[in-house]
């Protein structure tokens, strides 16, 4: 049953009369498409190697992921806007059928151009799942009700990440990379059925004056350019080369007709005027900066286990499943913590320091590091993102007014992907050039007067840890040095992994050193109380905010004394 209102805002401010039939089938709509969404990106992380294996180019061993981020990224405050005029349901059901479709096609891809490029399109039908499931639970539920069920919506991002990264080692190893792609087409026919059931057909309140085309034109045109340079610069094309000065200068440009344009449209994309509430720009300060922890995590791990440690991907999929668990475990404990005490600052700020600690951990990890230190690393990088994460969207929600709902919501969603779209750029360029750099130091005298420097440049990369048929043509060209060979093989190989496990100590230090800056800034965080139901319009002041004149006790989630 769908319910559609155009009734004035003052007369019906949510969808908590919902039956309750309809309700559970909206929430189980809403964490099946969760999963759809967020499974893709989980089950991909193991199956990277494997794929720039067979597909070849380490050079882009990150733009798998950059791609479905970069879409993401530019589509999410769109859509957010989009669903604030015309209605969610159309939207979501759209992102899904565009994210089972990308799906089938990167099953096809024949190279890692192909691959790259339908990513982006299943990136674009992430981005509407993304923007919407949120907002939604902020349709159905006031504030004060909204952090046990946002936190309930991270849980089933984690549950995802759990199964993600096992089963996809496991379809890598067993069939092939392939099928971790065509494994969301079933799943995805599910959570449309579902949706087509039971999503209420949520209809704007007010009229609007037209969609701000130049807005989101720009918005794309400053997003795209940007992380092009970052995922280039210093890999393809050198910093100081033309190509990446000029996408940085025009990624600037965009950025600025951006801000001159949200400043006067009447229906803005993204409206500047959210980010006068410090609660809102110190919760989307912390969201990217965490995001790019998580993102170093899940990318960079399954590199560091199946490259340096020789394991499998199944293995690196084993690895990482505790550290998934433990976030599904948080991510709930924190929803029903903040819903019961009205209080989410403490639970932020202890997050976000499991998480510093954390991602320096694995900045230590060596060849030689025994499973257990990678697990337990791991883990308390999981336990702090469980915490963290349902609140973001929590404090964003219950600072802006109902009617800006979608575009605040699909903002959080927008700076967590830019962040994860930054580390994943970042930091793919810091590994590549740490590894360059630390492997010119780590090989050994004897490799380098046995070789021709030409033949020898041609596999000095981290695919030769993970390709058979680079190791083959590795032992053939070790070959002709008869006893000798073997030994040098093995100097060779050691000098590979050592100086990729150098290179990622680069990359997770960086990575705890920003999450470091996103826990200083949470101290600064205003703790709003939790309203108990969705406020009127009138109770909106003029800066956008909620009006903190028009609060009453009754409208409150009082805090425990303590």
């Amino acid at each position: 049953m769908a319910v559609t209102t155009n009734r004035p805002a003052e007369a019906h401010q949510s969808f908590e009369s919902l039956p309750r039939r309809q309700l559970i089938g909206t929430l189980a709509g809403l964490m099946l498409a969760l999963f759809l969404a967020s499974l893709d990106q989980t089950i991909v992380g193991t199956a990277l190697p494997r794929i720039i294996a067979d597909l070849h180019g380490f050079e882009h061993y990150t733009w798998v992921a950059t791609a479905y981020l970069v879409a993401s990224t530019a589509t999410a405050p769109i859509v957010g806007k989009l669903t604030d005029l015309h209605g969610r349901k159309p939207y979501f059901l759209g992102g899904i059928v565009l994210f089972l479709a990308g799906s089938a096609l990167c099953g096809l891809s024949q190279d890692m151009t192909q691959l790259s490029l339908l990513r982006g399109v299943q990136g674009i039908g992430a981005g509407v799942i993304m923007a919407n499931a949120f907002t939604v639970i902020g349709d159905i539920f006031p504030p004060a009700e909204r952090g046990k069920y946002q936190g309930i919506l991270a849980s089933v991002f984690g549950l995802s990440s759990v199964i993600g990264p096992a089963v996809g080692g496991y379809l890598t190893d067993s069939l092939s990379w392939r099928w971790v792609f065509y494994v969301n087409l079933p799943l995805g026919a599910i959570a449309l059925a579902v949706l087509i059931a039971e999503f209420p057909d949520i209809r704007p309140h007010r009229g609007h004056r037209g969609i701000d085309y130049l807005g989101a034109s720009t918005l794309v045109a400053s997003v795209v350019p940007l992380l092009l340079a970052l995922s280039w610069g210093g890999t393809t094309y050198s910093w100081d080369s033309p190509i990446i000065i000029g996408l940085f200068l025009f990624a600037f440009a965009m950025a600025v007709a951006f801000v001159l344009i949200e400043r006067s449209a009447p229906e803005p994309i993204l409206p500047l005027d959210l980010f006068r509430i410090r609660a809102v720009t110190i919760a989307l300060l912390a969201a990217s900066l965490t995001s790019v922890a998580m993102f170093g995590a899940l990318l960079f791990i399954p590199l560091f286990i199946q490259a340096v440690t020789g394991s499998s991907a199944t293995s690196s999929g084993t690895m990482l499943t505790p550290m998934m668990v433990v976030m599904v475990l948080a991510s709930t404990t924190a929803g029903q913590i903040t819903a019961r005490t009205g209080r989410y600052k403490p639970v932020f700020l202890v997050g976000l320091a499991l998480v510093t600690v954390g991602t320096f951990l694995l900045s230590q990890l060596t060849a030689e590091s025994p499973y257990s230190t990678v697990l337990l690393n791991l883990v308390v990088v999981g336990l702090g993102l469980g915490l963290v994460m349902p609140i973001f969207t929590l404090v964003v929600q219950n600072a802006v007014p109902y009617s800006r709902l979608g575009v605040a919501t699909s903002v959080t969603q927008f700076f967590r992907s830019i962040g994860g779209t930054l580390g994943a750029a970042v930091f793919g360029s810091v590994m590549t050039n740490r590894f360059a750099a630390a492997l010119a130091v780590n090989l050994s005298p004897e490799v380098r007067a046995a070789i021709p420097p030409d033949q020898l440049a041609a596999f000095q990369n981290p695919q030769a840890l993970l390709n058979p048929d680079v190791d083959a043509r590795l032992r053939a060209l070790f070959a002709p040095f008869g006893e000798r060979g073997p030994d040098l093989l093995a100097a060779f190989t050691l000098a590979i992994r050592q100086s990729l496990a150098s290179a990622l100590h680069g990359v997770f230090l960086a990575g705890a050193a920003i999450v470091a800056i996103a826990f200083v800034a949470a101290w600064f965080l205003p703790e709003i109380p939790l309203r108990k139901r969705n406020r009127a319009p009138q109770d909106v002041s003029p800066d956008g905010a909620v009006a903190a004149r028009s609060t009453t006790p009754s409208e409150l989630v009082q805090p425990r004394a303590e």
